[in-house]
């Protein structure tokens, strides 16, 4: 008996799934494989959390099979070389996949087509990501012409959704080889990580529970969303992001329930939450787009005129500020948050970008990478996106003369300064009125709370102010 593959790589779900559906339709029995590739598993920038979140993503979504009849297979090794052999030892007429628009990914689907019959499909996005383009076909380089192209098309609605399919035929014809996750060294030792990823357990069905959570119901979170995303101090986000980097929910799904709590909303400020979200979800679409078009920001900036910035790349204060120790609260707690739980808040990472930019003039591909060796939702498209934008230097980016004072935007965004009393326990009994920037603690202050500045807790690493200038400087110039 003939059958097909589907090889899942960034879609780990059953329900809305465009490879799956096309392997389906083809009419044979579907082989769901998934290939650990070792050029990515031992890649410098891979994060151990991302990678743990990723297996135990595996784990359930071959439990979701079992219980529909199938199982997962796993096999690991060149993607090339193992598909072109199970096609041979199954038959199999086809591979079919969803389309990534990473580079590595496309020339390492370029590659397998030339071996076996491989077929794209859409997914990684709710719209396909080559689909918005301007009038002469290029791709857009601004957010708000391309969002305005995005929402001029109908929106998707909830009959675009795909049941997960309820039986799945045995892949029987499979040769009998080890279908767990192979015993190397490197994977046995990110299970023990998955602890650590307590904030997020793996899978479609807590993805989809999230989502219902977020932005289900009449007085659903997703309401109040565009008033609360940026305090670092609140749980106002959706923490979705590591179930749409793996796909174990469809960025179609969340469009859906966010174009639906927004058409729902009892009030205008409850739309607006909802429309907010939206544009979140519009601008992570803006970023695929960006890497299709431009494959070349992965290693350089958009901008062309400011390739040539003379970065001072200090190594002992990369150093600081990686381990949380730059003397600047709000920056401290996010780099530690970071590092502890492989996510940090959104407003958290735009502070510490421009802090390691333009505050330290730090480049910001050390940032970039240092990330994506962290995130467990590290996705290159919106990793390069989200820090040459905060550096000034890519498409739609912020003007390179917004430079963000990270004493300010800890009270705005952090006002009680819960967020760094969490992250950085050392400054707990600070009083609020020194706590966002503890070096203008008088000495017997520092003895009442217990906190010596440059003892107990660093003093700042640098002067903003001082900074800014110089930042502003290596600009122009470069």
């Amino acid at each position: 008996m003939t059958a097909v593959i589907w090889w899942t790589r960034r879609d780990l779900r059953l329900h809305d799934n465009f490879a799956l559906q096309a392997a389906l339709a083809h009419g044979e029995p579907v082989i769901p494989v998934f290939v650990l590739d070792p050029k990515l598993l031992q890649a410098g920038d891979v994060s151990d959390k991302r990678v743990a979140f990723l297996f135990g993503g595996l784990k359930a979504l071959d439990a979701d099979l079992r219980a529909r009849g199938s199982q997962l297979i796993l096999r690991q090794g060149d993607p090339v070389e193992v598909l072109e052999e199970l096609c041979a030892a199954t038959g199999a007429t086809a591979v079919f996949a969803e389309a990534d628009p990473w580079p590595y990914a496309r020339q390492r689907d370029a590659d397998v087509a030339e071996r076996v019959p491989l077929a794209l499909t859409q997914g990684i996005t709710a719209r396909p990501y080559d689909a918005i383009r301007k009038a002469d076909g290029t791709g857009y380089t601004v957010f708000t012409p391309f969002s305005r192209a995005w929402k001029s098309l109908p929106l998707p609605a909830s009959g675009d959704l795909m049941p997960a399919p309820e039986r799945l035929a045995p892949p029987s014809d499979v040769p009998d080889q080890a279908a767990a996750i192979p015993k190397t060294p490197q994977v046995s030792e990110t299970w023990g990580v998955l602890s650590a990823l307590a904030s997020f357990p793996p899978g479609e069905t807590e993805g989809l529970r999230r989502l219902r959570a977020f932005a289900g119901g009449f007085d659903a979170p997703i309401h109040q969303y565009a008033g609360v995303r940026n305090r670092m101090d609140l749980d106002g986000t959706s923490l979705l992001s590591p179930y749409l980097r793996f796909g174990m929910i469809s960025a179609l799904r969340a469009t859906v329930a966010a174009h639906h709590a927004a058409e729902h909303a009892p009030t205008a400020e409850a739309r607006k939450g909802a429309e907010t979200w939206l544009n979140e979800l519009i601008w992570r679409e803006f970023y695929q787009s960006v890497l299709y078009h431009f494959p070349a920001v992965l290693g350089q900036e958009f901008q062309a005129n400011l390739r040539g910035i003379s970065w001072r790349n200090d190594q002992a204060e990369f150093a600081a500020w990686r381990e949380g120790r730059t003397g600047y609260p709000v920056v401290d707690a996010a780099m530690r948050q970071l590092v502890q739980l492989g996510w940090m808040h959104n407003r958290a990472r735009m502070i510490v970008a421009s802090f390691l930019v333009k505050d330290l003039l730090i480049d910001w591909r050390w940032g970039e990478r240092f990330f994506m060796q962290h995130l467990a939702d590290g996705d290159p498209a919106s990793n390069n996106g989200g820090w040459q934008w905060t550096a000034g230097v890519g498409t739609d980016a912020a003007p390179y003369f917004r430079v963000f004072n990270p004493v300010l935007q800890g009270e705005k965004f952090d006002p009680q300064a819960a967020y760094i009393r969490r992250w950085v326990p050392e400054l707990t009994r600070v009083p609020d009125k020194y706590i966002q920037a503890p070096w203008t603690m008088p000495a017997d202050a520092q003895r009442l709370a217990g906190t010596a500045i440059g003892k107990d807790y660093p003093a700042p690493i640098v002067d903003h102010a001082l900074a800014r200038e110089r930042t502003l400087a290596a600009y122009r110039a470069g």
